[in-house]
């Protein structure tokens, strides 16, 4: 898939709560990233539909030939081997110290000691690969791992993060650390006093230790110090964000741990332990997809989760939308909602959706949503056209549909919803008619080349005959409007059916960059 550089990809695994946790986990020689899954609840006639999903360890030694090197261990085979390929992956078996079943007295775990070896490791990879620098992938406290070497650890030793790994992509990691709908905070100041197997590792306080340089054990952080932040104090240490990927859990349901207690306790908003809110780093790429935490629907053994990763990864070009120059009626008693979903050509499932049903719509608020435009890569700040990000992914020409022009096709389901409310705040159902948006329909856009240029066709679905598999880009590329290199842009008007919603000038910005 990929024509730049392999680079080594080292995994980080979550947390493991209690002893016997820890020893079950140093048992698997993957840490868990091997474990795949085998259902999908329902297929045709309504009968339950078998779908392997191999493990996103085996899936990028098969596409993009990687390769998992043992020998008695992976740290033997780094020991003994003079070299290695790049192209390789690693997993970074930090919890190995703290197990009992190696005979000696287990080390207790701390996130400070885990970030260290992570460098230890990346550093032997390195050296014996001749690669610069590493991916790191991580699922859950994972990526508190890879934040606190990117954030402490290394700019505490005066290195430059971006020396030392390319790109970071988090899976359900609590990058807000894990609250809960219940209790008005006192559950949490429970966890963090008692330290209930270690948990307190998802508290404000010792976030901020591990996720500051210099910070010591009796350091509290200011209030308005947000632990999602990866913003430097000092800059020539910062990491950019737009090399870190969040993948985003929207399914509590499926999360059993503890017979479901935890999905309850941490409420609907949430994958059933890291509420979305806290799921993601301000200013970083992210989507989300209706998987839980972990288990047999989990973020890590998903399709979902593997392609967005492995077009992060070694993607070709990123293609943003972006919904511009709108106006929202104003009115006090009436809010907007947005639902996107985004499906790309050849893929059996949805690669990012934010849907109202999954507690994760788009708020419009007279041209802007509700989280600042400024948290989106490149971006500057909402600006004169109300810039509202809707979705954005990662294409490469190498998975172009072998049928007709070969180009790559996405297509973006949008939908835009009103909400009455009474004097009272309470919904107001008369005249509601209920999942019926005020606007639904499907952009469908390809994603070719032409001269060694981007050339860009779009279509609304409304005004294709007939099925859109069977349907061909027929129209004029669309113009450029951006000078610049490297850089394409350009706008796609919403159908005249909007205008009353969204206002005369209203459209879709497409913009697409070279990636990797």
């Amino acid at each position: 898939m990929s024509q730049s550089p392999k680079l080594p990809v080292i995994y980080v695994r979550g947390f493991a709560g209690g002893q016997s946790s820890v020893d079950n986990a140093v048992a698997d020689p993957f840490y868990g990233f091997n474990e795949g899954s085998t259902h999908v609840r329902v297929g045709p006639d309504d009968e339950p539909d078998f779908y392997q999903f191999e493990s996103p360890l085996l899936r990028l030694h098969m596409d993009e030939e990687y390769q998992i090197l043992v020998e008695g261990s992976q740290a033997n085979y780094l020991d003994t081997q003079p070299a290695i390929p790049a192209d390789t992956i690693w997993i970074h078996r930090f919890y190995d110290p703290s197990a009992s079943t190696w005979g000696g007295k287990p080390r207790e775990f701390r996130m400070e000691d885990a970030a260290e070896d992570l460098y230890e490791l990346i550093k032997k990879v390195t050296a014996k690969s001749g690669a610069q620098r590493v991916h790191l992938v991580a699922h859950s406290m994972g990526g508190l791992i890879c934040r606190c070497l990117i954030q402490k650890i290394l700019p505490e030793a005066k290195i430059k993060p971006t020396d030392v790994v390319a790109k970071l992509f988090t899976y359900g990691t609590p990058h807000g650390g894990i609250t809960f709908d219940f209790g008005f905070g006192m559950l949490e100041r429970a966890r963090d006093a008692i330290g209930v197997n270690g948990a307190e590792i998802f508290g404000r306080e010792r976030m901020y230790q591990y996720l500051t340089p210099g910070a010591t054990a009796e350091q509290k952080p200011e209030k308005d110090w947000d632990p999602r932040s990866m913003t430097p104090a000092d800059e020539a240490y910062a990491f950019p964000l737009g090399q870190v990927f969040c993948l985003i859990g929207t399914d509590p349901a499926d999360y059993d741990v503890a017979y479901g207690l935890s999905s309850a306790v941490v409420g609907p908003r949430s994958d059933g332990l890291v509420q979305i809110d806290n799921a993601y780093v301000p200013g970083a790429h992210r989507a989300y997809v209706h998987r839980s935490h972990s288990g047999r629907y989990g973020l890590v053994n998903s399709e979902e989760g593997y392609q967005n990763l492995r077009r992060f990864l070694f993607g070709d070009l990123k293609v943003e939308a972006d919904l511009v120059d709108h106006r929202i009626p104003r009115s006090e008693d009436t809010a907007w909602q947005a639902e996107v979903a985004l499906s790309v050509r050849g893929l059996q499932i949805v690669m990012h959706e934010r849907k109202s049903a999954q507690w994760c719509p788009i708020q419009l608020q007279n041209g802007t949503e509700s989280v600042p435009v400024e948290s989106v890569p490149g971006r500057a700040g909402p600006g004169s056209d109300g810039a509202v990000p809707l979705a954005h992914t990662f294409l490469c020409e190498n998975l172009a549909s072998s049928r007709g022009s070969g180009s790559m096709r996405y297509a973006l389901h949008l939908r835009i919803l009103s909400l009455r409310t009474r004097d009272n705040g309470f919904l107001d159902f008369r005249d509601h008619i209920e999942q019926t948006a005020d606007f639904d329909d499907i952009l469908v856009v390809d994603v070719g080349s032409e001269n060694g240029s981007p050339a860009l066709r779009a279509t609304w679905n409304s005004a294709i005959e007939g099925p859109i598999g069977q349907y061909t880009q027929t129209g004029s590329v669309l113009v450029d409007e951006d000078a610049r290199p490297g850089t394409w842009v350009a706008g796609i008007r919403l159908p005249a059916t909007t205008r009353p919603i969204l206002g005369d000038d209203a459209r879709i910005r497409l913009t697409v960059t070279g990636w990797n």
